[in-house]
């Protein structure tokens, strides 16, 4: 039992905007004081304190086939973060690409207890939750590509939408997997052919279908199977000059149905070829006017990163620009991608450019509860930069300060200078707790009310919010304080989330049968089993 007593707490799901409160834990639940045995708890005096609930990241690339790739990409990485073995911890390396047990105690330490990897191809899940169990003190799930999936757009080229459907649930049930992702769709199946998609109307190599159509399907299925997170979409034409209009037309293309688009940022550029510029202005427009959709940003922050993702041909033509180091790879049937280091610098252009569109999109979407903190890591830059983001939030004369030391050609006609907008803390209670739980359907996590998850973050209210959220003074996962004036007091196994949505298992032949006739892989040996989740939970579908 843990008592935290006079904390100023910021607990937005409920309105609580720094408000002297106390909070009782028991059994792993925030709970009603009248079920805590006061002279057996542990206390924790919050005077003065800012109390929050744990820092839940709606997306990272945290483990799986392409970190690992990233990872072995880069041995020079594995200078920093260099953790030798405790009693009670693991040993561990790594900056952009932390090895497993890093990740874990990096997340904790700056008060974050839950995240989500966000691409897994079905193919390399098993691999995945291997990894997410290797991941201490994080509760996390893995949202799984179908955007490129050769059976589902079958189903879709066939007008059987409820084949597609049933496919997507059993997808579920093999991969223990938790939303559905959509990379680059068609785009991505394209580059097996050496092309790409450039707009949603665009035909996908050999199945007469467009990006419109599955994006449009898997959105519908997504409402039928009452999926807990909706269809998390990464566009059209990523990085690309003049992207923000195809970014535009994809939100009106789902008329009305609900989307997250991930990773903004690096969908929201005006401009063409190399004479690229900021279109947040557009593309936040859109946002606005449209209610159906969340968005997280994707925010760059300049140094060294790794970008990954399931998108090949975008990380072949970051090859080609940058000449840096270059994997690409296809999963059968189901997605492909790539790894190529990166290191965004203030004065190159482009990264300048990247890093303002970020921030102008965080100022002018309006509702905090649609829009989140991310860098894409380790695509814009590491997790653990989110505090710097955080400041440069809440303080528009580091925004100035910042904005005064990148490329001259990027600052010209940029509307950042013009936006004063400061996030307050309860600002960023939202876009780093609240909002990204509610989008989630994690009713349990990013607030403090009772029957919540006992993960609780206690911050010292200091002046500079970069310092405030680098160190927390207390982070409890689980009831347990794990965290301690930044030092790591104990490890702990985190839970794996996914869901068990209801579909026809009498769609199971036709898929051994698609898995006979194109899959290098037996159909019985592909779905992953439960003893790869030592610490499952499912999260129920409405």
């Amino acid at each position: 039992m843990l008592g935290i007593l006079n904390g100023r707490v910021y607990d937005p799901a409920h309105g609580i905007e720094n408000q002297i409160q106390d909070i009782w834990i028991k059994d792993g639940r925030i709970v009603d004081p009248g079920e805590v045995d006061r002279q057996k708890a542990r206390i924790i005096d919050a005077s003065g304190l800012v109390v929050m609930a744990g820092g839940v990241d709606v997306h990272s690339h945290i483990v799986g086939s392409k970190v690992n790739a990233g990872r072995k990409f880069c041995p020079e990485d594995h200078y920093d973060h260099v953790r030798a073995r405790s009693s009670f911890t693991r040993s561990g390396v790594g900056y952009t690409t932390p090895t497993t047990f890093v990740t874990g105690y990096l997340y904790a330490e700056m008060g974050y207890t839950t995240v989500m990897e966000a691409a897994t191809a079905p193919l390399v899940a098993r691999h995945t939750h291997e990894e997410l169990e290797d991941t201490p003190l994080l509760d996390k799930g893995i949202f799984v590509t179908m955007g490129n999936n050769h059976f589902i757009m079958r189903a879709i080229q066939a007008g059987e939408w409820e084949r597609a459907r049933d496919y997507v649930g059993w997808l579920f049930e093999a991969t223990r997997g938790y939303a559905i992702k959509v990379v680059n769709p068609g785009g991505v199946e394209n580059w097996k052919w050496g092309k790409n998609v450039s707009a949603l109307d665009d035909d996908v190599i050999g199945f007469n279908v467009t990006p419109r159509q599955i994006v449009q399907t898997l959105c519908r299925i997504n409402d039928d199977l009452g999926l807990p997170h909706v269809p998390h979409i990464h566009g059209l034409r990523l990085g690309q000059a003049g992207n923000a209009a195809t970014m535009v037309e994809m939100i009106e293309a789902l008329e009305g149905r609900r989307a997250h688009f991930c990773h903004l940022q690096f969908l929201s550029y005006d401009g063409e070829g190399g004479r690229m510029r900021s279109g947040a202005e557009r593309v936040a427009a859109a946002v606005n006017s449209h209610a159906n959709v969340t968005v997280d940003v994707g925010q760059v922050v300049f140094g060294p990163a790794t970008t990954m993702t399931s998108d090949g041909p975008l990380q072949h033509r970051l090859h080609q620009l940058t000449g840096h180091k270059w994997l690409n790879d296809d999963v059968e049937g189901e997605a492909g991608g790539g790894v190529v280091p990166m290191a965004y610098q203030a004065r190159n252009p482009i990264n300048a450019v990247q890093w303002l569109t970020g921030m102008e999109l965080f100022l002018l979407i309006d509702d905090p509860w649609r829009v989140y903190l991310t860098t894409d890591h380790p695509n814009g830059g590491p997790f653990f930069r989110y505090p710097q983001v955080i400041k440069l939030l809440m303080d528009r004369d580091y925004r100035a300060e910042m904005m005064a030391t990148i490329n001259p050609r990027a600052r010209k006609g940029a509307l950042l200078a013009d936006l004063d907008r400061e996030y307050s803390l309860y600002d960023i209670a939202i876009v780093t707790r609240a909002g990204t739980a509610r989008a989630l359907g994690l009713k349990n996590k990013g607030h403090l009310g009772i029957g919540a998850d006992a993960d609780v973050t206690i911050y010292e209210p200091l002046d500079d919010p970069e310092a405030m959220f680098s160190r927390p003074r207390y982070v409890v996962k689980g009831g347990e304080v794990v965290v301690q004036d930044g030092e790591l007091l104990q490890e702990r196994p985190g839970r794996t989330l996914y869901v068990r949505p209801d579909y026809d298992p009498g769609i199971r032949p036709a898929i051994k049968k698609h898995f006979e006739e194109t899959y290098t892989i037996a159909f019985e040996n592909y779905p992953v089993q439960d003893d790869y989740l030592h610490h499952g939970e499912v999260i129920p579908c409405t």
